[in-house]
């Protein structure tokens, strides 16, 4: 029904504005009384065989929302009813930024994928802290992702970054540093060795330095070489980072069926969905193997089907995160993943 009659309705609206009325409309309507058992009845998926314990959090399923989907937490109680093991908030700034000029936000159905420069667009760190700090998540994980705000120069990057940490602290189960969207400019270029490791040290300083620790992950870019990845795992090492999320989306246009003069209408920004799912499958299996499996692992990035999502697992990816895949698959898109999961 989703797919046939629902998707195809929502697509005839502007992404960006049907993105946040849909939003609204799922906490209008899981506030209503017992909505929220109609829901779990009609997409959860209960079973012991799905837990996930990592971090020395038991993850309830492997599968969880992306970030950049509930960028301020504004249903971050809420993303448990749809079935998701975890949820990424974010991401998310010391101070509220409007992010870049609309239109920011487009639709590529011919490829199944999404062209996005929201740049950061967020209510700020202060809204969000508030927000969790009133939250009854019950067993979903809640991850923080933390950004610079734009003026930022990456020279002071570190205080951006450690002043979401600390304000996010008594709120969140984990962190992830995201230097690897490519819709700040400059942003990318923390990804460098040098700057990297000591963003990421200067973090783990406050970190290791509190009576207990979170786990802090890095999301990279799909964009990043063999060489640059081998960099990446050297840094992970060396600031005992928990985790790796891969991958961001790309600026890659590559073998794209979509004309290119819409594409060049729509012009700069990061690319998710179909077209992301060879080369984050690639980026999976290469830091596992390079890394023999102590590191481990988020795949995100083209997970279109239950197929997808059972193979991103298998190529060394302890979780799994969806963004355009649920927007294309509708809200019973993670039962599909788990039942799959489950019989496979």
């Amino acid at each position: 029904m989703y797919r046939q009659i629902i998707r195809p309705l929502l697509f005839q609206f502007d992404p960006e504005r049907i993105h946040h009325a849909t939003l609204r409309m799922l906490r209008g309507v899981l506030s209503l009384p017992l909505a929220g058992f109609a829901f779990d009845f009609k997409f959860n998926l209960q079973d012991q065989r799905l837990e996930k314990k990592l971090w020395g959090l038991t993850f309830k399923n492997p599968v969880g929302l992306a970030a950049g989907f509930d960028k301020d937490g504004v249903l971050a109680d809420l993303w448990k009813h749809l079935g998701f093991g975890f949820a990424e908030l974010g991401t998310v700034t010391p101070r509220p930024q409007p992010g870049n000029p609309r239109q920011r936000l487009f639709r590529l159905p011919a490829d199944q994928a999404i062209i996005n420069r929201m740049g950061f667009n967020n209510a700020g760190v202060a809204a969000m802290a508030k927000r969790l700090s009133k939250l009854d998540k019950g067993d979903l994980i809640i991850g923080a992702n933390i950004g610079k705000n734009k003026d930022t120069p990456n020279e002071n990057a570190v205080d951006d970054y450690l002043y979401c940490f600390e304000q996010l602290f008594d709120y969140v189960d984990y962190f992830v540093v995201n230097v690897s969207s490519p819709n700040t400019p400059g942003l990318r270029s923390l990804q460098e060795k040098e700057p990297l490791t000591r963003l990421l040290g200067t973090i783990q300083e406050n970190n290791y330095a509190r009576n207990t620790s979170r786990p802090l992950l890095l999301k990279i870019a799909p964009d990043l070489s063999d060489e640059q990845l081998n960099d990446v795992i050297e840094v992970a090492a060396a600031t005992r980072l928990d985790g790796l999320i891969a991958t961001n989306t790309t600026i890659s246009r590559e073998g794209l069926i979509t004309p290119e003069p819409i594409l060049q209408q729509i012009g700069n920004g990061g690319l998710s969905g179909a077209p992301l799912t060879a080369r984050a499958g690639d980026i999976t299996r290469y830091l596992h193997a390079k890394t023999r499996g102590t590191i481990p692992l988020i795949g995100v990035g083209g997970i279109m089907n239950p197929t997808q999502a059972k193979e991103r697992l298998s190529d060394g990816a302890s979780l799994i995160q969806l963004y355009s895949g649920f927007i294309y698959e509708g809200p019973g898109f993670v039962r599909n993943i788990l039942e799959a999961i489950v019989h496979s």
